[in-house]
């Protein structure tokens, strides 16, 4: 047994006040940033080709005319031919293709490749009939490859433009977007390397030639996020958020947004709709009622609470305890400088009555102190109940020792080890993106969040205001990640190794999760099937959780 109720993974139970997902939001959000990139006409190398070199071709297409009659010729008799009636030649395209050389074309000539090339083509497709098909031999191969090849060097005309070098100094950026067109399926690995070529012109300092890719990669962009796919509508952002970095004062994201209550709620929605942070609440929780089984008194401190919705199923849990039911005490750490602490006194309330409907006493408090300020008694600890403390994405916001000589982040990590609590539980986002150089940081980010964005395609739809609300939010935080450095940069998020070597120099040591955990967190993935996308294995001591490869969240407990 679990010790969960069962129900719905995606379900949380009422509060009093309703889900945040069903919320209704009386606010005003920014703008809609673009999500589509266009296939830029730059993507191909060009191929200089005049009527002189297509009538070498042609000749040397007769010479092995005997060699295109073999069999394996017969397979293509049912696609289209580059030149068939179906799709002729135009002069334009002749005319074209001839040009881009430097040459002008000959009309005569022009016209007598054409019909030469379309005879070829019959004599091809009307091969002996009773040929036997499947004869793959070497030399059908060849000729079927050299055709091709001829084929589409003479009536494909070469694109107007170079492309994007990798080095933004000798970049040349298209001035006219005139072809392009909005395509849900026309991003990817180019729109991917130009946002890496406009990131490394930046950390060169090339900032013209940075912004004249962000541009380019703006104006072929479709006007909604939602009407691309989530590699669009990354893209989209992450073009902002580069922006940002060049112009700091002109962003739609300042910093002070990842502390509204805007954010905060859009945060909830987030880590309700993942599966990925869902289940790093749950292997927490999990650890949390190990550790404090059959006491009498537990108390748990929290310095990331926010909605308390990883609590629900915790109280839950401990309500249907068969032994006598523990007293149950939550305290949550709030910073003395927040702009709505009374969102935590409302948190408390909802939980408190949840308590009270499964037969539990509980109690809630609130401390809103500074770091050096918190200690056993502060924090209201006795010397008769079970301490837990749980840092759910909480620690990768606190500065570290790249930001500060005090290095906050450590020295909260040894304030907790010196309460001496029974267990510690540890859930973070599984990326680099803290002491990194801005162009590794900013290919880590583009990688972590287009897994991200991936993976809310199987839980959110496109179209839900709950989808738009998310994906602002990460945003929001990927852009102050990219985008700003030193104490303005609040995202600081760390791998699962540097946070062990973390915990393990304040003086605790690895708890691995029970084989119990494990399998609980087994079962919870295969009931959010069938989406196969989602996964969770064991690594190091930690569980971690991701999408398609791509790890996103690790959950671990210490004492």
């Amino acid at each position: 047994m679990s010790g969960y109720p069962s129900g719905d993974f995606y379900s949380t139970p009422d509060l009093g006040g309703g889900s945040a997902i069903n919320n209704s939001f009386d606010v005003q959000y920014g703008p809609q940033l673009g999500g589509g990139i266009l296939v830029d006409p730059t993507a191909t190398v060009s191929q200089r080709t005049d009527s002189a070199a297509a009538k070498r071709s042609v000749a040397k297409l007769q010479q092995q005319q005997q060699a295109l009659f073999l069999r394996s010729v017969k397979r293509r008799i049912h696609q289209t031919s580059p030149i068939s009636p179906l799709s002729p030649v135009s002069p334009e395209i002749s005319t074209a293709s001839s040009a881009t050389s430097g040459h002008e074309a000959d009309p005569d000539s022009v016209h007598k490749m054409r019909n030469r090339l379309q005879e070829l083509e019959r004599q091809l497709l009307n091969d002996d009939d009773n040929d036997e098909e499947g004869d793959c031999s070497p030399a059908s191969t060849i000729a079927n490859s050299d055709w091709s090849e001829t084929m589409q060097s003479l009536v494909t005309p070469p694109p107007p433009h170079k492309p994007l070098s990798p080095s933004p100094t000798t970049s040349s950026p298209s001035s006219s977007n005139s072809s392009s067109f909005c395509s849900t399926n026309s991003i990817t690995s180019q729109a991917k390397q130009q946002l890496l070529d406009a990131a490394l012109a930046i950390s060169e300092g090339n900032i013209e030639s940075a912004a004249a890719i962000l541009t380019r990669l703006q104006q072929v962009s479709c006007s909604r996020p939602a009407g691309g796919n989530p590699e669009q509508r990354l893209t989209a952002y992450l073009v902002q958020a580069l922006l940002s970095r060049i112009n700091p004062s002109d962003t739609c994201f300042p910093v002070s947004e990842l502390y509204c209550n805007e954010h905060v709620m859009a945060t909830h929605i987030l880590l309700e709709a993942s599966p990925c942070f869902k289940l790093g609440f749950m292997a927490a929780n999990h650890t949390i009622l190990e550790a404090t089984q059959n006491q009498a008194k537990i108390h748990v401190v929290d310095f990331n609470i926010g909605q308390g919705s990883q609590y629900v199923t915790l109280i839950q849990a401990l309500g249907e305890r068969q032994s006598a039911k523990p007293a149950v005490k939550i305290t949550a750490v709030n910073d003395p400088n927040a702009s709505f602490p009374d969102a935590l006194r409302i948190v408390g309330d909802r939980l408190t009555k949840l308590a009270e409907r499964v037969g539990l006493s509980l109690r809630f408090g609130v401390v809103s102190r500074k770091l050096l300020d918190l200690n056993r008694e502060t924090l209201g600890c006795e010397q008769d109940e079970t301490l837990a403390v749980n840092f759910a994405f909480c620690l990768y916001k606190m500065p570290d020792e790249s930001v500060s000589t005090a290095n906050p982040r450590d020295e909260l990590l040894r304030l907790v080890k010196g309460l001496g609590p029974s267990v510690v539980t540890l859930v973070e986002q599984e990326m680099n993106a803290n002491t990194s150089p801005f162009l590794a940081r900013f290919s880590e980010t583009q990688s972590y969040y287009c897994a991200l964005f991936e993976s809310l395609e199987a839980t959110i739809t496109r179209e839900s205001k709950e989808r738009t609300l998310v994906e602002e939010c990460l945003a929001r935080k990927f852009t102050n990640c990219v985008a700003r450095e030193g104490r303005d940069r609040v995202e600081r998020c760390e791998v699962y190794g540097k946070w062990r070597a973390r915990m393990v120099m304040a003086g605790f040591e690895a708890r691995p999760l029970s084989a119990q955990v494990s399998e609980s967190m087994r079962v919870r993935l295969n009931s959010i099937r069938p989406n196969p996308g989602f996964f969770g294995k064991e690594d190091s001591g930690g569980v971690c959780f991701g999408w398609k490869g791509r790890v996103l969240a690790v959950a671990s407990a210490w004492r």
